[in-house]
């Protein structure tokens, strides 16, 4: 009797031990080489970098920052990407161009653009009429962005305004140097609005234009960065890039609450040049994670919009369900 007593007790502590090893599964792993682009797109990703370099990241990942655009694109199309942090309507321009051979899994920045004064009385978009505007972005996101805003508050683009465009958003701290335009509005990106404001005393940030797109659509969200992966690595790996999904979120999150410290580290990875002014950014930069239905939804509205404006700026067409992850 106490021989199968002890048998009993045995097996106990055997079932107990193995049920609490499957309890306590390890997530699953993998290598994989991350793209991110420059700029407010990348800062969300510095964090789990720096986890990465220090041996604590889950995943083994390989960073690499890029500047343009062509550069995420080439190493997407020759499988050298698996995941990438990019603009939304490039992950579109991806997803046709590869005949639907990425996804996205979650959007990781919203709006980074910002209407500036210099003096000039604004209060409300009606108030932009009869006024100059600097802007980057002609024939993309920025320009479409600025129109369509304009467009919902009664204010035709042709007529009731005059927009300039500069080639590049590093133009515009020169704009109001000279007197002639000392007048004029600006539509600046992250970091460069906050370059402004800084260099500008009498500057200010009179239009969110995120704010101003969520007044006008209730079908779409201005959101302007996601995070993509190949689907051959997706389908090989899809609980490592879970991991990643969970490590990524924790690593946009830090950035949220310490804006100071990764500020240091996107000067440190070439993210924003200076440090400083990259944390004085980041508050202003729309960093966020949203993922699943709620990601589908803002998504698939904001990038109707940009297709309306020019097919081209989504890649010809509208990118089917199968684009966005389900998770």
């Amino acid at each position: 009797m106490k021989k199968l007593l002890s048998l009993l007790l045995v097996l106990l502590i055997v079932l107990g031990v193995t049920g609490c090893a499957a309890d306590t599964k390890e997530p699953a792993t993998a290598e994989m080489n991350v793209y991110v682009l420059s700029g407010p797109t990348g800062i969300g990703a510095v964090n789990l970098r720096a986890k990465s370099e220090e041996g604590k990241a889950l995943n083994k990942y390989n960073f690499k920052m890029v500047s343009a655009n062509d550069e995420i694109v080439a190493a997407v199309s020759k499988g050298e990407a698996d995941i990438a942090a990019v603009a939304t309507n490039l992950a579109a321009t991806l997803y046709n161009r590869t005949e639907g051979g990425v996804t996205v899994l979650a959007v990781n920045t919203t709006s980074v653009l910002s209407v500036l004064t210099n003096g000039a009385e604004i209060n409300s978009v009606a108030d932009l009429k009869g006024k100059t505007i600097y802007s980057p972005g002609q024939n993309a996101n920025p320009e479409y962005i600025l129109r369509y805003v304009l467009t919902q508050n009664g204010i035709d683009p042709e007529k009731d305004v005059t927009i300039k465009f500069v080639a590049d958003g590093s133009e515009l701290p020169a704009v109001w140097a000279k007197e002639e335009n000392k007048d004029a509005v600006i539509m600046a990106p992250q970091p460069v609005a906050t370059s402004i404001l800084l260099k500008y005393t009498t500057a200010k940030k009179v239009l969110d234009m995120g704010e101003e797109w969520a007044k006008k659509s209730a079908d779409s969200s201005l959101y302007m960065g996601c995070v993509i992966v190949r689907n051959e690595f997706l389908k090989e790996n899809e609980g490592a890039v879970k991991t990643f999904l969970k490590e990524y979120e924790e690593s946009i999150n830090m950035a949220i609450t310490d804006a100071k410290a990764t500020g240091t580290l996107c000067e440190k990875y070439g993210i924003i040049p200076k440090a400083a002014l990259a944390a004085k950014a980041i508050p202003a930069s729309g960093l966020t994670y949203i993922a699943g239905d709620e990601m589908k939804k803002g998504l698939s509205g904001y990038l109707k919009v940009m297709f309306d404006a020019n097919p081209k700026s989504v890649g010809g067409k509208l990118p089917e369900d199968s684009f966005y992850y389900a998770g």
